[in-house]
């Protein structure tokens, strides 16, 4: 279109017309017949309806362009995702969850339409998260200065949320080209617009924000509709900044097949929904100014009719998704390491401390791979790093573009990074989650959405991502400086958890998270930074494997099971023990929780025949309790005691010392438990 005409029903070509008229036709057809799937028991059991949103739907997918945007609908853009390209089967794989269902093969909820190589995302039910997801793939589009926008639709009540109030603040400090649409129908489900802002315009609640534009459109018209999305276009591309577009509509139907509007709404508004009818009023348009009579738009609604019952034959010939597929796509394969296969050399030289392995390996890793990139709080100001000063220097060396720092937002942090890597699997994002593990709850949307970004799309989308986190206490930190949380992160699948305990260790699992594909969560024990008990040699390409534990100290009579902090606790009592007690005991360092290295801690338990497994976390509902369960599970009948375990208690960490020391495990803790044990 050129940027100095606007379309009108009298001026717009007739090809252009008959275009649209196809695709809302089509559109209707296929979303007045969904609920039908559901009462054959054929599927669909969520449908959200869009009808009422017709105008900025067709719009949305008409200035979306495969070749250089990316696209993120939400649950009730089915005309979205038509308008920019989807056919009608592929509408109908999704509803019924086929196998070849483009968005990720029946994986995902229906009505969550997708093409991930076309750049239309695979999003969640998560509300307006997908807005985060946006963000990010808006800040690589500017980073690599790429022709093209991020699109992000979504309904009024999502602005609700706070990390959509989190994405759009972003976008405008960092001067993004993405486009927010807002479909206003003035429910979020049974929830008036009134109850969710006191604004009758969620988009004006952003009207104080710089660097963003807003415009206000009605989205029941399709010429409104395209001529605003069309002026918010040419706004990003030559203003290089946001814009929101709210798009007033109507909700024809109820939210979804599990809604009933007639509960919460009269006849006088649904009559008056049903006559701001949008694809009546577009018909009526075209035979009003004689641009189709009314025997060519019958045609092709005929035409239509038979291209849904085509799509629907397919839709019943597909192949359902195989039970046996649901462990694919967990996961992508990791890097392996070639020279250091298992991890556990032993190296001559000068001990480098814990803090220093990271920083440098970091390092390593952005000069091996020039698209590796680092954002958190506090991590890039001048030579600070952080709190810990783990990131020191690197700005210095590698650049504001690659190294910067980001808002206090946990989830903005962790949502973005979701988004970037999605430009480019060559991308490999640190995130630094929190400058506390304690503080990383609020990203903990972002984060679950995360981990089955892979799963959902069948392996379309991997989230290259590391999130570190200074975790764990004995520094005197209280609440929010001295909590670890493996514990709750290890029962989510699509996650790799590591945990160093030494040097060398922290070197080699970090340069493996940042070689592998996926998403991997590396925890740092803080206090273990700058002690010289954790200090090792470390080599400049030194590796360590995912899920290969290392036997720190080799032992005959009782198995020590640890990671983190207390390895060097169980080291001390494992010492003590064989200098007073004369028993000999094993330690070892799982350092991987997931992958977990299985085949040696069931080797350990064959060979000892007893177990006490120690972390710093609680001891009810910690990890520890699933390797008891795992060696209870498959080693019982080499056991000659019970599976003891050794942690903290069911307290939060207090900040008095006498209260962490009461708290959290220690060296004699652990004796008196391996003692008791090794009696037993």
């Amino acid at each position: 279109m050129k940027k100095d005409r606007k379309y009108n029903i009298k001026t717009t070509d007739k090809k252009t017309l008959e275009k649209w008229f196809r695709l809302m036709t089509l559109g209707r057809l296929l979303d007045d017949r969904a609920p039908n799937y559901l009462k054959q028991a054929i599927g669909w059991s969520y449908h959200a309806p869009y009808a009422g949103h017709d105008g900025i739907q067709l719009a949305i997918g008409q200035v979306f362009d495969r070749e250089t945007d990316h696209l993120f609908p939400y649950y009730r853009d089915m005309l979205t995702t038509l308008s920019a390209g989807l056919t009608a089967e592929e509408i109908i794989y999704n509803g019924i969850s086929k196998d070849l269902d483009v968005a990720g093969g029946g994986r995902h909820m229906s009505n969550h339409f997708a093409k991930p190589e076309w750049n239309i995302h695979n999003v969640s039910s998560s509300t307006g998260n997908h807005t985060l997801h946006a963000v990010g793939v808006g800040r690589a589009l500017k980073k690599y200065k790429t022709p093209g926008i991020s699109i992000c639709s979504q309904g009024e009540s999502s602005v609700s949320e706070g990390y959509v109030y989190e994405a759009i603040n972003g976008a405008s400090n960092e001067k993004l080209p993405v486009l927010f649409v807002i479909q206003d129908n003035g429910y979020g489900i049974s929830v008036p617009k009134k109850d969710q802002t006191a604004r009758r315009k969620v988009a004006d609640n952003f009207a104080g924000f710089k660097n963003l534009r807003i415009i206000h459109c009605n989205g029941k018209d399709v010429f409104d509709s395209m001529n605003s999305l069309v002026e918010a276009r040419k706004h990003i591309e030559e203003k290089e900044e946001p814009v929101i577009v709210q798009a007033n509509c109507v909700r024809i139907h109820s939210h979804s097949n599990s809604d009933a509007h007639e509960l919460y709404r009269d006849d006088f508004e649904l009559n008056y929904v049903r006559e701001y009818d949008p694809l009546a009023k577009f018909r009526r348009l075209l035979l009003r100014y004689e641009r189709f009579t009314d025997e060519e738009l019958t045609v092709i609604e005929e035409e239509m009719k038979q291209v849904v019952k085509i799509a629907h034959k397919a839709g019943m010939a597909a192949p359902d998704p195989s039970p046996d597929s649901i462990h694919d796509y967990v996961l992508p394969e990791p890097y392996v390491p070639e020279k250091y296969t298992d991890g556990t050399h032993q190296f001559e030289g000068n001990p480098m401390k814990l803090i220093q392995a990271l920083n440098e390996t970091l390092k390593a890793e952005f000069r091996h791979n020039p698209d590796t990139y680092i954002w958190g709080q506090d991590v890039a100001h001048k030579e600070k790093g952080g709190i810990f000063n783990v990131t020191k220097g690197m700005q210095k060396e590698f650049g504001k573009e690659r190294v910067f720092n980001a808002p206090i937002a946990e989830d903005y942090i962790v949502g973005t990074a979701n988004g970037m890597s999605r430009f480019n699997d060559k991308i490999r994002i640190v995130a630094e989650g929190a400058e506390f593990a304690d503080y990383f709850w609020p990203a903990m949307e972002a984060f679950v959405e995360t981990t089955h970004e892979y799963w959902r799309t069948k392996g379309q989308f991997s989230p290259n991502i590391t999130i570190r986190l200074a975790s764990g206490g004995y520094i005197g930190g209280g609440l929010y400086h001295s909590q670890t949380i493996e514990g709750t992160i290890a029962t989510f699948p699509g996650v790799r958890v590591v945990y160093p305990s030494f040097a060398d260790d922290a070197a080699g699992l970090l340069r493996t998270c940042l070689r592998s594909r996926g998403l991997n969560f590396y925890m740092e024990p803080k206090a273990l930074y700058n002690a010289p008990k954790a200090a090792t040699p470390v080599p400049d390409d030194f590796e360590v494997p995912f899920g290969k534990a290392r036997i720190r100290r080799e032992g005959e009579d009782l198995s020590m099971i640890t990671y983190g902090n207390t390895s060097h606790l169980c080291l001390e009592a494992a010492q003590k023990i064989s200098e007073e007690d004369g028993a000999s005991v094993e330690v070892m360092d799982l350092r991987s929780l997931i992958p977990l290295d299985k085949e040696a801690i069931l080797a350990s338990v064959k060979k000892t025949g007893k177990v006490l497994i120690v972390h710093e976390d609680k001891v009810f509902s910690g990890f520890g309790a699933e390797l008891a369960a795992l060696i209870t599970d498959e080693a019982f009948e080499y056991l000659d005691g019970p599976v003891k375990r050794v942690g903290s208690t069911f307290t939060p960490v207090g900040f008095n010392r006498i209260l962490e020391a009461a708290i959290l495990p220690d060296t004699e803790k652990i004796l008196t438990a391996a003692r008791d044990l090794l009696q037993y």
